[in-house]
């Protein structure tokens, strides 16, 4: 390849540079703007913010609402509570029972001939007094069947409880019907109810 032709190709080289140069220049300059800003206007700006506040207020409707949870309140009568009333009722039957025993009256004369008051006020609480006892250890073998366990041994609250008040109730009415059936003289039955009415106390006093 000869200088000539290699100055005429440094040449058109040249020409062709200046007329890329030529034609950038007359394009417009390169606009470096986000596109949000490019197309952003008042009316958009006065949009967003009513799409805001829209928003706003109904989160705050929603809020306001929502009612809170209502607190726990326990049944006032379930079969647990129907046993517990029942222990109670029998404890105070009990006390009942004592409180109206009638005196000996016999002071130093022979009483084996002298009726007795079968159905006084002091005999029919401890009627009563039964029939509560018998009713709380029906209601408690039901509610508290499962609690009894051999395995656990007699020292388990929940042993001693049912048996306490089964023996206790047992006692009560052994002492009511050993005093019912007889109406004349003396019938020694008050230690027996009161060991009766005691099992049932410390019964319901392990499981208080």
């Amino acid at each position: 390849m000869t200088v000539n032709a290699i100055l005429r190709q440094f040449y058109v080289a040249i020409c062709l540079a200046l007329f890329t140069g030529l034609a950038c220049a007359t394009e417009s300059t390169l606009d470096l703007s986000l596109p949000a800003g490019k197309y952003y206007n008042e009316d958009a700006k006065s949009f967003l913010l009513a799409e805001n506040d829209a928003a706003a207020s109904k989160a705050q409707n929603t809020i306001v609402a929502a009612t809170p949870a209502a607190e726990f309140e326990p049944k006032l009568f379930t079969a647990k509570k129907i046993h517990k009333y029942l222990g109670l009722g029998t404890l105070a039957l009990a006390g009942l029972t004592t409180l109206t025993a009638p005196g000996d009256g016999c002071g130093t004369q022979n009483c084996t001939q002298n009726s007795r008051p079968v159905n006084g006020t002091h005999a029919e609480f401890a009627k009563a007094t039964a029939v509560m006892a018998v009713a709380t250890v029906v209601s408690g073998l039901i509610v508290h069947w499962d609690d009894f366990n051999f395995e656990d041994g007699w020292k388990d609250p929940d042993n001693q409880h049912i048996v306490l008040g089964v023996s206790g109730a047992a006692l009560l009415a052994y002492a009511v019907n050993k005093s019912m059936n007889v109406s004349t003289g003396q019938v020694s039955h008050a230690g027996i109810a009161e060991l009766g009415a005691l099992a049932m106390l410390v019964a319901v006093k392990l499981t208080w």
